[in-house]
């Protein structure tokens, strides 16, 4: 079985209002049907993320990959949680494949939301700030939600990171 590591980052910002979280929607592959009920129409939110390049370490690649698919320098807080999965590729070899992916705690640092590159938004349709309270029920993925829910949870815990 093929292994992927990936890493991504829940980057938060303190606002008068509460925390905000950066997201993305990706590009969809097709239109077509998703299996089911209005599954075309429905935004899908993910967090940021991408496989760790060679020689280069899993928070890096977080940081990386939110500079890329949100357009904003973070810095590390903390890890946040291990998700691991099995999927089978749905392109060439159709090979099974065993899934890390580290999730990571950023703070904003600077740089403006969806301010993407032409040959990203190949990827990401759209990067936005949502509020970090509401993520769990607006990220599409379990894992991310987890992640999310685990962010808000460090933070309300440590109040020195706000």
């Amino acid at each position: 079985m093929v292994r992927e590591i990936s890493a991504g980052g829940v980057v938060v910002e303190r606002l008068a209002e509460g925390w905000q979280m950066a997201a993305i929607e990706p590009r969809k592959e097709s239109s077509g049907s998703s299996g089911g009920k209005k599954a075309s129409q429905k935004v899908v939110l993910a967090l940021p993320k991408g496989l760790v390049d060679p020689g280069e370490k899993p928070d890096q690649t977080a940081i990386r990959e939110v500079l890329e698919e949100t357009g904003l320098t973070a810095s590390l807080v903390t890890k946040l949680v291990d998700i691991k999965y099995v999927y089978v590729r749905s392109w060439g070899d159709r090979e099974r494949v065993f899934k890390i992916v580290s999730f990571y705690l950023l703070r904003y640092e600077s740089g403006r939301i969806d301010d993407l590159s032409e040959e990203m938004r190949l990827e990401v349709k759209r990067a936005l700030w949502i509020p970090l309270e509401t993520a769990t029920g607006k990220l599409a993925y379990r894992g991310e939600r987890d992640a999310a829910r685990r962010a808000l949870s460090y933070l309300q815990s440590h109040p020195e990171v706000g």
